[in-house]
């Protein structure tokens, strides 16, 4: 088993979310990547953020911690069969997050996200939240 981390869970436990943080805790021994989307996601925050140079090394700190997982063509196939799929369905999901779950989808990976609500709506998406208690 692995986790993809949604970038609402990076930015939780980086504000101290107790139970984020303790969730990253009891998951240490297993493996755990950012999407190169959640990276970029974090970057914009970082640089319309007020503490520009804090908040990027912050973000940079964090590139070192967790492996970044690209987009590739196995990705970017998943990608396209679940945006037709959700389409069909009448079930939109914003292109960023499609990309995120694809990545999950694609890598085998659980996605630790406390955007359940959306993502609970693609097929075959394994998410765990680490912002709630359990």
């Amino acid at each position: 088993m692995s986790y993809l981390i949604d970038t609402d869970i990076v930015i939780y436990s980086i504000k101290g979310n107790r139970i984020v943080q303790n969730r990253f805790m009891e998951n240490e021994n297993i493996p755990k990547a950012i999407s190169v989307i959640t990276y970029g996601e974090l970057l914009f925050g970082a640089k319309k953020s007020k503490n520009v140079g804090k908040n990027l090394a912050v973000v940079y700190r964090i590139k070192e911690l967790f492996p970044i997982i690209g987009i590739d063509k196995a990705i970017i196939e998943t990608f396209s069969d679940i945006k037709v799929n959700m389409q069909k369905a009448g079930s939109l999901v914003d292109d960023m997050d499609l990309l995120i779950a694809s990545t999950a989808l694609t890598m085998n990976c659980t996605l630790v996200t406390n955007n359940e609500k959306h993502f609970s709506r693609i097929k075959g998406l394994k998410i765990e939240n680490w912002n709630k208690e359990q």
